[in-house]
């Protein structure tokens, strides 16, 4: 029996060797070729299907003419092991050098296309922040725009510290490259990947340098914009300030000097107001002030006048729950006033050494009257007028509980009893009078501890007010 090979050659599966007998006669013209078997040591498989471990067969060609009996040895073979390892290893260290250089050129293609996308987002801000406009007027970042690397702050340091960490992160990632491309030069690539790699690298450290150089200049530009910014600021803002201070102490180039007011806003016994004029000797007079006061209970000493041996020479008060008192030559007499309702009242005082008489007046009109006040006794000259507090010496010793508290205008003295028409012109502001004796004037009174002089124009105030 016997089996046709790939090659069209009839197998044949017998042998001398196995005690087969030959094919018969007939059949050797029609094949052109008989192959022979012959047992050789290796392993194998027989025809007949039987395991011949250690051996194999080895099959020859021989003419169609010739003896088919085993002309051919069994020849050894010699094993194949040690080779064929050596092929297997060496199969195997060139795939793994395959795959490690192909894992190395994906990483290397990730890390150039999130290149490329970095950059072309600098790119696309750059060109959009060169459409768009850089800055407001006065160094300001449009709100719309946007930097290189990320919105701005809108505040100048805050800014100028954003971008100093911008240059500082584009100079990191130029080390990065720098550095990846000292790697590349040790790797192994194809030349034409390594040439592209390197072309690209530079490519990329150029621009990012580019980018760098132009964040360094608009830091600087912007630093430079932001203090001269903060110069015009301040400067603007002192100007406005001494502004304020002028409009708030009054301007004698904008105001009348009887134009202010003085303001005693605490009962304590350091604020107050001195008149630098003193009064001569008077055997009348008539005192009109316009005051506003909301302290209780008492609005306290609106002011008095001391001499040498005798503090309360001339004193308005009204202490604690009682009435508004005018002491004469320390004589009292209570006048029927009321002021304490926190709006502005005119008062008038008139006083004569001929049997003591006097006359209280609010708002123009005359309240009450009196005599017997410190008669026949003239008023002594040299003392001293302080506004807000009372004396118990001269100029001196003040007690809280007896300071005014609110605000006093117009303070106005005469050596005479004013007619009752020109108190009710002062009072309605028709007309005013300044004091022959003591005139109400910005440079003939000074304050002390914390009592300020403020413009106001009373009139003005009255009528707006009503």
């Amino acid at each position: 029996m016997g089996f046709e090979s790939p090659l069209g050659c009839l197998v044949m599966d017998w042998c001398p060797v196995l005690g087969v007998s030959p094919p018969p006669p007939a059949l050797r013209p029609v094949l052109p070729a008989l192959l022979l078997c012959a047992s050789a040591p290796g392993g194998g498989r027989t025809a007949l299907g039987q395991d011949t471990r250690g051996t194999r067969f080895l099959c020859t060609a021989i003419p169609a003419g010739a003896d088919p009996s085993c002309p051919v040895p069994a020849v050894p073979m010699q094993s194949s092991g040690a080779p064929e390892e050596d092929l297997k290893s060496t199969v195997m260290q060139l795939r793994e050098t395959i795959l490690q250089q192909k894992e190395t050129i994906v990483d290397q293609v990730g890390t150039i296309k999130e290149l490329t996308s970095k950059l072309s987002r600098c790119e696309s801000a750059a060109e959009d922040s060169l459409r768009g406009g850089k800055y407001r007027s006065q160094g300001s970042w449009r709100k719309e725009n946007s930097n290189t690397m990320g919105d701005l702050p809108r505040d100048p340091g805050d800014t100028i510290d954003h971008l100093g960490k911008t240059m500082q992160s584009l100079k990191d990632r130029l080390e990065n490259l720098e550095q990846m491309r000292a790697n590349m030069s040790g790797a192994t690539f194809p030349n034409e990947l390594r040439d592209l790699l390197q072309r690209r690298l530079e490519d990329l450290e150029n621009q990012l340098l580019k980018k760098v150089t132009e964040l360094e200049e608009e830091k600087t530009q912007l630093y430079n914009e932001t203090a001269a910014h903060r110069h015009r600021t301040e400067s603007t803002l002192n100007s406005l300030l001494e502004r304020i201070t002028e409009l708030e102490k009054g301007d004698p180039s904008a105001y009348s000097p009887e134009g202010f007011k003085v303001s005693l806003p605490l009962r304590t016994n350091y604020l107050y107001g001195r008149i630098k004029k003193s009064l001569p000797e008077m055997y009348a007079f008539t005192v009109c002030m316009w005051l506003k006061s909301t302290a209780s209970p008492g609005i306290g000493t609106p002011f008095s006048y001391g001499v040498p041996g005798q503090a309360n020479e001339i004193v308005l008060i009204e202490w604690g729950n009682n009435p508004i008192e005018l002491l004469i030559n320390d004589k009292v007499a209570q006048l029927p006033l009321s002021v304490s309702d926190g709006q502005w009242h005119h008062i008038c005082i008139t006083w004569t050494t001929r049997d003591g008489l006097w006359e209280a007046y609010q708002d123009g009109e005359k309240l009450g009257s009196g005599e017997n006040l410190a008669p026949w006794h003239p008023i002594k000259p040299g003392g001293v007028i302080i506004l807000g507090q009372e004396q118990d010496t001269v100029g001196g010793r003040f007690d809280a509980t007896q300071a005014f508290v609110g605000e006093l205008t117009h303070f106005n003295m005469w050596d005479r009893v004013l007619r009752p028409v020109d108190i009710m012109n002062m009072a309605n502001c028709s007309s005013y009078m300044p004091g022959n004796v003591v005139p109400w004037v910005d440079n003939n009174v000074e304050v002390f501890g914390g009592a300020t002089k403020w413009a106001l124009e009373i009139c003005e105030d009255q009528l707006f007010g009503s």
